[in-house]
């Protein structure tokens, strides 16, 4: 069997647990039989990548051609992390390849700003951080107030925890909802709220 690849983009800036929630979902669900591997990856060779509290990240390389990209969100009310990222143009860049190379793409928090950057959420429903909602429904977004939201190859999360959520999800509707509830189960945490489909 042909293992689900998974690439969690990571950018200075973006928030901790909007890609370390995701990672040990995903890593739990491997254990848990899903075939699936999880790297952190970055667009260009770095050796760390400093998250907006501070934590430092050695990535597992750059970023590939997954068959699910996570984009993690950060500092769209500030000047770092999403916003700078947005500014910058890189990353949605390479998000709007990945998509029309038929990754499926997935967005934690202000993350979605990055998708809208990059043209994936036109038309689309999509969720993002509180702080975020106005700017997401003014990119032609159709805005949902929910933890996730499931568009088929395009999914969205709301705020910081909401990717736990959207990672059990994917274990879910990819693999085996045996296997999301194992991994519910190991990591002491409950879903709250339906998916939007």
């Amino acid at each position: 069997m042909t293992e689900t690849t998974v690439d969690i983009v990571l950018f200075d800036g973006f928030d901790e647990l909007d890609a370390i929630g995701p990672y040990e979902v995903f890593e739990n669900g491997a254990q848990a039989g899903a075939s699936l591997e999880t790297r952190l990856v970055t667009l260009a060779e770095t050796d760390l990548v400093t998250a907006s509290h501070g934590l430092r990240v050695e990535p597992d390389g750059t970023l590939g051609n997954p068959d699910i990209l996570l984009v993690p969100g950060g500092g769209w009310t500030t000047e770092d992390g999403v916003r700078a990222v947005v500014e910058a143009g890189t990353v949605p860049a390479a998000v709007g390849e990945r998509f029309a190379a038929g990754a499926t793409i997935a967005s934690v928090c202000t993350g979605a700003m990055i998708l809208a950057e990059a043209d994936v959420l036109e038309g689309r429903p999509a969720t993002t951080h509180a702080v975020a909602m106005g700017d997401l429904a003014a990119s032609a977004a159709t805005v949902h107030d929910a933890r996730v939201v499931d568009d088929g190859d395009v999914l969205t999360a709301g705020g910081v925890t909401a990717g736990i959520d959207l990672a059990l999800w994917l274990l879910e509707r990819e693999f085996d909802a045996a296997i999301a509830a194992a991994v519910e189960t190991e990591m002491e945490h409950e879903r709250r709220g339906e998916v939007v489909r």
